[in-house]
Formats: C-alpha cells, sequence, structure tokens
C-alpha cells in the first residue's frame, strides 16, 4: 500500500454521512489505519433505516469511533462539535442525494446540501482543520460531450439541481479556501456502488429486481454508458487525498478538484448482462425513455488523480458486481445462486 494511505500519527477525522454507504467503508478503513475517527449523520429515513442502522451497528463496535447523531444544518451544534472534536481533517460525504429525486423534491437539497456545508466550512474555518475533504459529483459536468471529463473542463450548465448544489458546494469551498487560505479537496465520484449500497443506486433496484423476478426501468432504452466506480477504490482515493493537501502558498487558492472514476465507460446493457452473470437469472427489461436531469454518458479522465496521488481506480466491473450480489444475498438471508 502506498505510503499516503498511512497517518504519519494519530489524527482525528470528522465524517460526515458515516452512517452512508461510502462513509461507512471509508470510516472502518480509517480506523484500520490508525485514525481516531468521529462519524456523524441525522440517520434520516430517505431509504430503508435498517440498512443505515446495520452500518452503524459495525462502526460502534470499532475501538477509536465516536458517534454523533446531528443534522448538518444544526448551526449551533455543528460550531459546538467542531469546537470540542479539534478535528486534523474533515470528510464531508453526508448530502440529499438523487439526480431524479431532486426533481421531484427539491426542497430536500436545500438544508443537507447547502446551509450544510455552509456548517462545514465554518467549522473549519473557526477551528484549526488542516484539510477538508468534501463529496462532489460527476453530476456537475452536466450534458457535456467532450469526452473523457476533465476537471479544467466548464461547469457551469448543471441539468439537474442536485448537480447545482454540488456545483455549489466547489464555489463554497473554493471561496472559503481564498479567504481562509485553508486547504480543501472536492472529489467528483462517478456512479460508484459496491456492498452497503443505497437501495436507490441503479445496482441495488436492478439486483433486487433481478432476484425477485420482477422487470428493471431501463432508461434511454439502454442507450446509456456509465463509468462505475467500485467503492474501495473511492475509498482508497479518499484516504490518499486526505494525506496530502494542497499547498498553502501566497498567490494559490488551496482549493482542488479531482475526478474520481474508473476511467473506462461501460454500456447501461453490459451492466445489466454482468447482473445476469452474478445472480445467474435473466433480467427482464422495461425500456424507456431518457429521464428529466439524467445524461447519457459519464466517463472520469483520472489522470490528475493517478500523478497526484499516484492512484488509478481499477477493479473490474464483474467482480464489484459479484461482490454486491453476494453481499446482497448475505444481507438478506437468500440463497446462493444455483451453479
Amino acid at each position: 500500500m502506498s505510503e499516503l494511505s498511512t497517518p504519519p500519527a494519530l489524527q482525528r477525522v470528522l465524517v460526515t454521512g458515516a452512517a452512508g454507504f461510502i462513509g461507512f467503508h471509508l470510516c472502518l478503513r480509517l480506523l484500520d489505519l490508525g485514525y481516531a475517527v468521529d462519524g456523524l449523520d441525522n440517520m434520516n429515513t430517505y431509504y430503508e433505516p435498517g440498512l443505515k442502522r446495520a452500518r452503524l451497528a459495525q462502526l460502534r463496535n470499532r475501538p477509536g469511533f465516536g458517534w454523533h447523531e446531528m443534522d448538518i444544518a444544526d448551526r449551533d451544534g455543528m460550531a459546538r462539535l467542531f469546537k470540542q472534536g479539534r478535528y486534523d481533517g474533515v470528510v464531508h460525504l453526508a448530502a440529499q442525494a438523487g439526480v431524479r429525486y431532486s426533481v421531484e423534491n427539491p426542497m430536500a437539497y436545500l438544508d443537507s446540501n447547502l446551509a450544510g456545508m455552509l456548517t462545514v466550512l465554518e467549522g473549519c474555518r473557526h477551528n484549526g482543520v488542516q484539510h477538508l475533504v468534501y463529496a462532489s459529483s460527476s453530476s456537475v459536468y452536466g450534458a457535456a460531450t467532450e469526452m473523457p471529463l476533465r476537471e479544467s473542463q466548464n461547469t457551469d450548465h448543471p441539468i439537474s439541481l442536485y448537480a447545482a448544489s454540488k456545483k455549489a458546494n466547489e464555489l463554497m469551498a473554493h471561496s472559503y479556501s481564498h479567504l481562509y487560505r485553508f486547504p480543501a479537496t472536492g472529489l467528483r465520484f462517478f456512479t460508484v456502488y459496491g456492498p452497503w449500497g443505497r437501495p436507490d443506486m441503479a445496482i441495488f433496484k436492478f439486483v433486487r429486481a433481478v432476484i425477485d423476478g420482477q422487470p428493471i426501468d431501463v432508461y434511454n432504452h439502454g442507450d446509456m454508458l456509465r463509468d462505475f466506480t467500485y467503492v474501495d477504490d473511492v475509498v482508497e482515493a479518499v484516504v490518499r487525498v486526505l494525506g496530502k493537501p494542497p499547498v498553502v502558498v501566497a498567490d494559490r487558492v488551496p482549493h482542488q478538484v479531482l475526478n474520481v472514476g474508473n476511467n473506462g465507460p461501460v454500456p447501461l446493457l453490459e451492466f445489466i448482462e454482468c447482473i445476469e452473470a452474478a445472480t445467474g437469472l435473466p433480467a427482464v427489461k422495461n425500456l424507456l425513455p431518457m429521464q428529466p436531469g439524467d445524461v447519457p454518458k459519464t466517463w472520469a479522465d483520472t489522470s490528475a488523480l493517478e500523478q497526484g496521488y499516484g492512484l488509478r481506480p481499477h477493479t473490474d466491473l464483474r467482480v464489484g458486481v459479484q461482490r454486491f450480489v453476494d453481499w446482497y444475498r448475505d444481507y438478506y438471508g437468500l440463497p446462493a445462486a444455483k451453479a
């Protein structure tokens, strides 16, 4: 493992969204590396609460893990937490997720994605945080057609409120880094998947439907490509970036954004074939038109991540899908696929 993955000494890190999909995996990894980790989550009911509770139960059994059930939009509560925690680093993952959900429920994004980001920035500003790493999204690229997607491309035309909120997060972080000179890094995640994923994610919905013998909704009639990125690769990226913040120099804002993707788009129908192979069951496809706010293709240029942090996400999609299906069957107590 790269030296960048190993903390120089025991450090205190706050992870928001700790009971969420990526947050859960990240907390486990940081604890394995010797970090003292405080996890924060409001445990909302956006998806089945039992899944969050099951993740949290694993974390609370680990030495070095502290737990705070709190909403990140709680200004006073967050201010107290930062003051008492004296964190060296913060990984801000808490947010209201979902491109399609933002079309249906736009007000849900106001507190979590905007007010919540501001409380985190204020906490970092006032309490000497050495590096803020926060979750952005490939959705900020909107309907860009120039591929692969590079961090230098214009991202001024988001096509969903979720994407707009993530672009706003990048701008807010940049302004605070400029004003208060603290390092911040935004990570543009590309279609993250893996065990313990969210039920609103495509792989979760598809696997559940296939195992239950139900049809799956396939948008744009299957003519879509996605840069599927396995969660372990994402966690490795977060850990490496956390340990190597942008350098603070007089004439440069210590803020950066990085793509975190697999650098290889896969046709949606091929993804479904991987699910069929992993489950041993056929998928019945309900072909539908493109959904509002969705994009036909994502493809991450990850050269900046590779050059700056020595990491190129690489988990093969077939391997990752099989791991998810194995976890799904185990978690829900289902029999293994027939040979």
